[in-house]
């Protein structure tokens, strides 16, 4: 067993795409309409679904805007170099919300962005001391 995919409720997917394709660097790797449904689903990741976990953006053709709810802790993303990472989210229109430093009771390097949702995505540096927190 494997994990596939992690879904995630948009309320504007070209806003979406934008963020993970051009801010974060993932690829659009197939896009479908489902009229009767009234939904898209798009799905986007660093490699074939395959061979790779990826993220599948849903969205609603009615909703907006979602609630994160309480129980959303992060995507995590392993970087090489997570101050350049966070220098270009930040020239590609992201938004950093914690800069990069070591975790709170820990030596791991790690940062904080937010998607136009408000879903947090943790990167990690894959170089730092201890990666498994």
């Amino acid at each position: 067993m494997r994990i596939l995919h992690t879904m995630l409720r948009v309320g504007d997917l070209d806003k979406s795409l934008r963020f993970y394709i051009e801010v974060l660097g993932m690829k659009l790797l197939r896009h479908k309409e489902y009229p009767s449904g009234r939904f898209t689903l798009a799905f986007v990741g660093y490699g074939k679904e395959s061979e790779n976990s990826v993220l599948e953006l849903t969205h609603n053709w009615d909703i907006t805007h979602y609630e994160c709810g309480e129980g959303y802790g992060h995507i995590a993303l392993g970087v090489e170099d997570i101050y350049a990472t966070c220098k270009a989210i930040k020239q590609n229109g992201g938004l950093v919300t914690r800069e990069p430093g070591p975790m709170k009771h820990g030596s791991t390097v790690i940062a904080f962005v937010e998607d136009p949702d408000g879903y947090k995505v943790e990167l990690i540096e894959m170089g730092s001391s201890n990666n498994a927190k």
